[in-house]
């Protein structure tokens, strides 16, 4: 892909993945041999399927190439949903997470509800609402079997 900014390719990509219902989250390009890697990184509260994934793929694919973002350069496109070693930084990420246990800071709990500047968590079956403002960034623990379901 020819140089290229970053926050260029966020204004191509951005409209259409807000267009077909879906959070950008983020967008890095890297070189792999002559090509580029484009890698964009999306959500939605309910998650993101694999047909949706393919669809976004050739929508997004449509409005890199219509724009010309490559120039003559290859790239190959990656679309994808966050991992979930992601880390919780915006209030949405906690929302779409609600009934996970989690870390922030020094705080480990599961996220019982969400408003709009605070979270709230259970630590030990104590429930606390903290502030968006005073709350660290929050990861995933993950559960091999969380509670209330089949093992």
């Amino acid at each position: 892909m020819a140089p290229i900014s970053a926050t260029r390719l966020r204004e191509l990509i951005e409209p259409v993945v807000s267009a077909a219902g879906y959070d950008l989250e983020d967008v890095t390009t890297t070189t792999a041999g002559k090509r580029s890697v484009v890698r964009v990184v999306v959500d939605r509260d309910g998650g993101v399927d694999l047909d949706a994934v393919a669809e976004l793929s050739r929508t997004v694919s449509g409005s890199l190439d219509s724009a010309d973002a490559s120039g003559e350069s290859p790239y190959v496109l990656e679309v994808t949903s966050p991992g979930v070693d992601r880390p919780l930084t915006e209030p949405r990420h906690w929302r779409r997470n609600i009934g996970r246990l989690v870390e922030a800071g020094d705080v480990t709990g599961r996220i019982r509800a969400v408003t709009e500047d605070s979270v709230v968590i259970d630590v030990d079956g104590t429930e606390a609402a903290v502030a968006f403002t005073e709350l660290a960034p929050g990861t995933i623990v993950v559960e091999f079997s969380r509670p209330g379901t089949a093992s």
